[in-house]
């Protein structure tokens, strides 16, 4: 009986966080069969809680609504959760790759805004990124461009997950990093 409401405790809570979707892109397909050719449609959605997790997910169906649900529903299964500075940019520059295409991701200023193209622009509006400078280099395909932003992204890694992972204090980590940006304005 307890183990019944827990999981109904856990459903709710997993869907209790409000979700904000983007369709990137809509293709049609079609299958070549006996009788001719059958068409479908092939949706790409992002979704995120524009608080640091963001997802993507395809969906394929005859009809355009229902290939739009599919794509929503993976993408949900599929987030990740992004460590941001002041929950507005990236803690440090990284780049992402997939396939031919590569993107550059860089910490901005505030105020700056987020500059970056297409699919890439949808990434950083769901996971809440409010300034960021990124460039995609090689492939234009939206689904490679999505996926090498989702790889840089996992890459990204704060202070604090850094001083865990070496066992020191926040404060040690950030004193470290600053002679060495001082050594190489000099």
């Amino acid at each position: 009986m307890a183990e019944r409401e827990n999981r109904r405790d856990r459903r709710e809570r997993d869907e209790a966080p409000e979700f904000a979707d983007r369709l990137v892109a809509i293709n049609r397909v079609s299958k070549t069969v006996k009788g001719g050719k059958r068409f479908g449609f092939a949706a790409l959605v992002v979704v995120g809680d524009q608080k640091g997790r963001v997802g993507f997910g395809k969906g394929k169906a005859k009809e355009v609504p229902e290939a739009i649900r599919k794509a929503t529903e993976q993408a949900k299964r599929q987030m990740i959760r992004v460590a941001l500075k002041e929950g507005r940019t990236l803690h440090h520059d990284v780049e992402g790759r997939h396939g031919a295409g590569k993107v550059v991701m860089r910490t901005a200023p505030t105020g700056t805004g987020i500059i970056a193209g297409g699919p890439m622009r949808a990434v950083f509006e769901m996971l809440g990124v409010q300034d960021v400078v990124a460039k995609s280099i090689g492939s234009q395909n939206p689904y490679n461009m999505i996926r090498a932003t989702l790889d840089g992204l996992k890459k990204e890694a704060s202070p604090r997950s850094v001083a865990q992972r070496r066992g020191k204090k926040v404060a040690e980590i950030l004193k470290k990093d600053e002679p060495a940006a001082e050594a190489a304005d000099a």
